[in-house]
């Protein structure tokens, strides 16, 4: 049996139901950790769960809006209650909001997406810490290449926002809380096969503001498609392990080189 890196170890994972949540609970149990996942679709992170089960493993699903911090606090609080203590933190739950132009994109519509993106990732942050401080651990942010290398995507100001932000915020985080031996990292995935288009709202007129731009040869260099789940999973796995002791305050893309040729 191989060796598990994060046996004895416990990871809150927000948005465990699917994609990259669901993908990287599955990754950080299979090495030994207890996975506590905070889900606003908690019947979705219970399937997450069974499969953790079925493999041996052991997992808590905590119904949580990220949107509402008063959620997430008392999360955590649970996860703390049931397995003593938290190690890892990959706050992953996001949406990619409303398509829009810039002129008609409403205030709330704005808003939404700033409040479950950017404020649901600080509060996460914000409220992990206590528990984290005596030993120290990992927290690990899904960004994204929008925002950060890529500004092709017409429509996406609000998100490409709020994964800007979460960039500039890990940075801060890693440097403020590396006294207490907590690493903050980034992720920044390209297009990875999930189902977060559900959470994309097109509006008509978006086609009055696009740059059309073709790739001849695709825009995907690596591998010519889109990357899996299981791939993110791999590298939130090896930041959530000693075996990324030394790495802090860092945003890593996972994107198979898409970035460069998009941005």
């Amino acid at each position: 049996m191989p060796d598990k890196r994060l046996e004895g170890k416990v990871a809150v994972v927000s948005g465990g139901g699917s994609g990259i949540g669901k993908a990287s609970a599955i990754r950080l149990a299979q090495q030994g950790a207890k996975v506590v996942m905070l889900d606003r679709t908690p019947e979705n992170a219970e399937k997450t769960k069974k499969d953790i089960e079925s493999a041996g493993g052991e997992a808590l699903v905590i119904e949580c809006d990220i949107s509402k911090p008063e959620m997430i606090e008392q999360g955590l609080g649970q996860a703390v209650a049931r397995f003593g203590g938290i190690d890892i933190v990959f706050a992953n739950a996001g949406i990619n909001g409303t398509k829009a132009p810039i002129e008609t994109l409403e205030i709330d519509e704005w808003e939404q997406t700033i409040n479950i993106n950017l404020r649901g990732t600080f509060a996460t942050v914000k409220y992990a810490i206590p528990h984290l401080k005596e030993k120290g651990g990992s927290v690990i942010i899904t960004s994204s290449i929008n925002g950060n290398r890529v500004f092709s995507n017409i429509g996406f100001s609000t998100y490409a926002t709020t994964k800007a932000g979460q960039v500039a915020f890990m940075k801060m985080a890693a440097l403020e809380l590396a006294r207490y031996k907590i690493r903050v990292n980034a992720i920044c995935p390209g297009a990875i096969d999930t189902n977060i288009d559900d959470n994309t709202y097109p509006t008509d007129d978006l086609k009055e503001v696009q740059i059309p731009v073709e790739f001849p040869e695709g825009d995907h260099p690596l591998k010519g498609a889109p990357g899996k789940p299981e791939q993110v999973a791999d590298l939130v796995l090896f930041l959530a392990s000693d075996e990324s002791s030394h790495v802090t305050g860092t945003e890593i893309y996972v994107d198979g080189a898409e970035s460069l040729l998009r941005g």
